[in-house]
């Protein structure tokens, strides 16, 4: 599948796209059908107002984040061999980095967990990422991390896997060129709530996988405030929705 039509059905189906397309079908109905019409009508409302709000994003994003706990700095040097920090996004074309693409700011809290790892354990770095759209001018998303990682955070990539476009791939990739060097126990840094598919992926190419959750969003108190709509909570929750649906498929793949 393309990565156009992989964005494309992405859109469709989770928010805030599946809301809409569910309030579309209401309005189209409700003609022939008017009480149907109105249901899906005020379900759509009402599934985009949860999705927006603190409460609901914090129950579809609390489950994920408590599959596996934070890293703590014994267990970061039990016996890993080198630390692998997955992609995420990148912004093109940045005018104040002389129009290079640089890391979203999921991919540098990513980073910036792998370097606190790297200073504290002295283990090498692998980035992982590679071209996420079908433009003739996008860049692996791994090179922008390493570029970054040595401008930005003075510390220096060992390996750079650049043709990886999802997390299979990234554990497929990444593994194929850590077992030419003889490393099989990592630590792998990923959101908290990517953490657990990601440890699946790779633990299937045969590594030992010492996870390194971070970018943590569900750990502050409630607040009344919680259930005011904001984007960033829609945000959390799609990303939440992805990560159900991923791991839904890790378990028929």
């Amino acid at each position: 599948m393309s990565v156009w039509l992989l964005t494309l059905c992405k859109g469709l189906l989770l928010p805030p796209g599946g809301p809409m397309l569910m309030f579309v079908a209401g309005v189209l109905v409700r003609r022939r059908r008017a009480l149907l019409g109105k249901w899906l009508r005020g379900g759509a409302l009402a599934l985009l107002y949860l999705l927006c709000t603190g409460a609901g994003s914090w129950l579809l994003a609390r489950p994920l984040e408590l599959l596996e706990p934070p890293l703590e700095a014994s267990q970061a040097a039990s016996g890993a061999q080198a630390i692998v920090v997955l992609s995420a996004g990148r912004l093109k074309h940045s005018p104040e980095y002389g129009n290079r693409s640089v890391p979203d700011f999921v991919a540098i809290e990513r980073m910036t967990y792998g370097a606190h790892l790297a200073r504290i354990t002295g283990l090498p770095l692998l980035v992982t990422g590679g071209i996420i759209s079908d433009d003739a001018d996008d860049e692996a998303l791994a090179l922008g991390m390493a570029r970054m990682y040595q401008s930005a955070f003075g510390v220096p990539v060992r390996w750079i896997e650049a043709r990886s476009i999802n997390t299979a791939e990234n554990a497929s990739l990444s593994a194929a060129i850590l077992k030419r060097d003889g490393i099989t126990r990592v630590i792998v840094v990923t959101n908290a709530m990517h953490m657990r598919r990601s440890r699946i992926a790779f633990e299937r190419q045969g590594l030992e996988v010492i996870p390194g959750p971070t970018f943590y969003a569900t750990l502050r108190p409630f607040d009344p405030l919680e259930l005011m709509p904001t984007a960033e909570n829609l945000r959390r929750s799609y990303y939440a929705l992805y990560e159900w649906l991923g791991l839904l498929r890790c378990q028929f793949s």
